[in-house]
């Protein structure tokens, strides 16, 4: 049962996500590389699609955040706070490269956050197996949209590359541990309707 100790901590947790510095524990990837010569639109390019980068880890900390809230178990709860520790340095990461380009963060980003709260709690609620699949695929779903941005990206960026190519890495290990705890496969639909909301997300994002 969720407590009101904990809603008030989640709320605060909530709050400095969107409005704080994120913290980083690890250096920031490609930081002794040269920053590149770009024309202004492939800094455009490059800076749009760490905005959509920046708000997925602002919906990866709400989510883990929501589903660590309601998982039954204590090392599933721990192995989900892990995750999120790891998305806030996605975070910190992000923003660096966006301020670098001379981008900005997504307007959208408290409704992103407060959407994948509910869902995180929603799908922890559905019992710890459901719980970490959801995970599993959600990291599974974000380490393909990341090989699509590192096509997408200008070759010269090396920089934003080393940073996506980290961000995979670490996604791609948060998945392998879900199913390790007992993750289980998720409805076909279901996966399906993860990847039209993501879509819809990311192409909301890129402009917004």
């Amino acid at each position: 049962m969720i407590k009101i100790d904990d809603l008030i901590v989640e709320f605060d947790k909530g709050l400095r996500t969107l409005l704080a510095p994120a913290r980083t524990s690890r250096p920031l990837p490609g930081k002794s590389l040269a920053e590149a010569e770009m024309g202004e639109e492939e800094k455009r390019l490059a800076g749009a699609l760490m905005r959509v980068n920046h708000s997925g880890e602002i919906c990866a900390q709400a989510l883990y955040q929501g589903q660590a809230l309601t998982a039954r178990r204590p090392e599933i709860q721990q192995a989900l706070k892990e995750a999120a520790s790891e998305e806030t340095e996605h975070l910190n990461w992000c923003e660096s490269r966006i301020n670098d380009l001379g981008g900005r963060k997504s307007l959208l980003n408290p409704a992103w956050y407060t959407g994948s709260l509910a869902i995180g709690a929603l799908a922890g609620a559905l019992g710890d197996k459901w719980n970490l699949g959801f995970l599993a695929e959600t990291e599974r779903q974000v380490v393909r949209h990341l090989d699509d941005h590192l096509q997408r990206l200008p070759a010269s960026d090396e920089k934003s590359r080393a940073v996506v190519e980290q961000m995979k890495e670490d996604e791609a290990r948060h998945a392998t541990t879900a199913l390790e705890h007992g993750g289980a496969e998720l409805p076909a639909p279901v996966k399906l309707v993860m990847k039209l909301s993501a879509r819809m997300m990311t192409a909301t994002t890129f402009r917004v």
